[in-house]
């Protein structure tokens, strides 16, 4: 648990950066969700969902970033990362199995990395506090 704790910054860092990578769904919808999910929606209230959902993702990779470099921070940002991730995990366990050939497979084992690793150290800055 040491090492994580003491590596941090280059977790949130990796993870921040993956996570920015969402960007694209702002700019290019149907792309990213065919990138991701093999598969689109239609229409504008997709449109404007998918770029919403695209943007969101990206500010908790910036995030993740900023709290990379501004310890004081990184708890409060690693559990809304954290709770983040954790949903889309369970959205797609849960409503979208068949999407796990795709992309989406892959971001969900990175996900659930990144959220073992955040949970990991979110306990162990706790018992650190006690």
């Amino acid at each position: 648990m040491q090492r994580i704790t003491n590596n941090i910054k280059w977790v949130m860092l990796i993870s921040g950066l993956l996570t920015c990578t969402l960007f694209y769904a702002a700019i290019a919808p149907q792309a990213a969700l065919r990138s991701t999910f093999g598969d689109s929606l239609d229409g504008a209230l997709a449109e404007i969902i998918v770029r919403n959902w695209g943007a969101l993702i990206t500010l908790v990779g910036a995030m993740q970033i900023y709290g990379a470099f501004k310890s004081a921070s990184r708890s409060l940002i690693l559990v809304v990362a954290s709770v983040s991730k954790l949903t889309f995990i369970t959205l797609v366990l849960t409503y979208g199995r068949a999407y796990l050939g795709q992309q989406a497979g892959v971001a969900i084992m990175i996900d659930a990395i990144a959220l073992l690793l955040f949970l990991i150290y979110l306990i162990d800055k706790t018992r650190s506090v006690q």
